[in-house]
């Protein structure tokens, strides 16, 4: 057993977002706000929509109806919405917000390329066009096979934008594991990195990729990201294209398109170790509201912080991390490679560059640094730090505790959840304004009860049921 337990300060607890929203609706306590928030779940959702200032294009008439069942929720009646608002849109109207960083990505050989706001948006509008213009349309599954980049992110939107479904792959997958999620989403498209480096070893991504649309007839369209393709080319009824090509395709800078709340936004694979993968439905709102929700009240993020989490686009953390993050205006640091190359003080090393206020590691990284037995941490500058945090795998003690007290000093909370690609997000986790014991998963998650969420369960892929504007979207 361990006696460490991170106990708030009076100062934490009054700053915290979460402290604000429980306030703002009388509870002077986080059970009181927890409790609540599992007997009226839509009181619950609706008063995070506008703690947290999430734009709905159509305002909804009610939060929930439950007349099909419990087990078909139809969520923000009679709204429409879309991603792109919401993490992106928002934060254009004020100089200042759009001038506000909003992508920083870290190469493994230490180069660094920044996106504001207002640059992020202009990349979007513009790929949006490019990829309306090659017949990508509402409803499509376009797969991103990308490491964490600029292109990753601008993807993301951009296919959003235009109501088309986004398909993250894990970037280390091989080809049959990229054939068989294609196959399974039926992918019109493939965004794909020409290679990325990992261990200062160039890995070949399109190769990979070209291995398995062998088996792959939906796929109608490649757009590679780097500097082999600089041509379009034609294999059979597949077209090649380069990002650059993409980018110049269009002048129209399209803007998001309405969608129902309820309508499918990306397909979330499970990694397939139990049995076959099976694709999530995460939808517009639904995701957005809940990973909006995790980032603001779990890791305490405001705007203009910097949220990093070690992670890849093909797990879900990955677009939690964008769309939570851009959600609440803050930063997102996309690192590419392995966060122990050079040495093992990489890690550190991003965080006082970059300036780094929420921090998200696995276990097996901190075992990993920890197990290199250098004390070299202590030279860096990690004061930016404000959370941590942790899912994927249990913590043992001994790695908790070296991170909580001899890295972090008992400063910052670790924030160890729990939840999965078919949650979207944690049912179990503590806050950082209550006291959190050595490897502790907390508690129940405001909003959340043993029998549905804000965003659709596990089930196979139905995407016709997403063709039509204002359809409900997959069941």
């Amino acid at each position: 057993m361990t006696d460490y337990v991170w106990n708030p300060t009076d100062e934490y607890i009054e700053n915290a977002n979460v402290t604000r929203l429980g306030r703002a609706h009388g509870h002077a306590t986080l059970p009181e706000l927890r409790q609540h928030s599992v007997e009226d779940v839509a009181w619950y959702w609706d008063v995070v929509v506008k703690d947290l200032g999430i734009p709905f294009r159509t305002p909804y008439d009610a939060v929930l109806d439950l007349g099909a069942g419990i087990e078909h929720p139809d969520w923000f009646v009679g709204s429409t919405f879309n991603l792109v608002d919401a993490c992106v849109g928002r934060w254009l109207a004020d100089p200042a917000d759009a001038c506000m960083p909003a992508v920083i990505h870290e190469a493994e050989d230490g180069t660094v390329t920044r996106l504001t706001y207002a640059e992020l948006a202009d990349q979007v509008e513009r790929v949006a066009g490019g990829l309306a213009s090659y017949g990508i349309r509402r409803g499509d599954a376009v797969a991103l096979f990308l490491p964490m980049t600029v292109e990753a992110i601008v993807s993301c939107y951009a296919v959003a934008s235009l109501g088309a479904i986004i398909v993250p792959l894990f970037s280390g997958f091989a080809p049959a594991a990229i054939a068989s999620r294609l196959q399974d989403a039926e992918a019109t498209a493939v965004i794909v990195a020409d290679s990325t480096v990992r261990r200062r070893k160039t890995v070949e991504m399109k190769r990979l990729l070209d291995e398995a649309l062998v088996s792959c007839p939906s796929v109608e369209l490649v757009v590679a990201v780097g500097g082999r393709v600089t041509e379009a080319s034609r294999q059979d009824d597949r077209l090649t294209v380069p990002w650059s090509m993409l980018v110049t395709a269009s002048d129209r800078k399209l803007q998001p398109v309405d969608m129902a709340p309820t309508d499918t936004l990306l397909l979330a694979y499970t990694s397939g170790t139990t049995g076959r993968p099976k694709g999530a439905i995460h939808t517009h709102a639904g995701f957005v509201v809940k990973t909006a929700s995790e980032v603001a009240y779990s890791f305490d993020v405001n705007r203009g912080d910097v949220f990093c989490w070690i992670t890849d686009m093909g797990w879900i953390m990955g677009p939690l991390s964008i769309f939570g993050a851009h959600a609440n205006g803050a930063a997102v640091l996309l690192y590419e490679g392995s966060p122990d190359v050079p040495d093992t003080d990489r890690l550190w090393r991003l965080v006082e560059a970059h300036r780094v206020t929420m921090l998200g590691v696995s276990p097996t990284l901190i075992r990993t640094l920890r197990a290199a037995g250098t004390t070299t941490y202590a030279g860096y500058d990690l004061s930016s730090v404000h959370a941590i945090g942790s899912t994927g795998e249990p913590w043992d003690p001994s790695a908790y505790d070296w991170l909580a007290e001899s890295v972090f000093h008992g400063r910052v909370p670790i924030i160890n959840f729990s939840g999965g690609t078919e949650v979207g997000g944690s049912f179990l986790a503590p806050y950082p304004v209550e006291s959190i014991r050595s490897c502790s998963l907390g508690g129940r998650r405001s909003g959340w009860t043993s029998t549905w969420s804000t965003t659709t369960a596990t089930r196979s892929v139905d995407r016709s049921a997403n063709s039509s504007a204002g359809s409900r979207g997959p069941r």
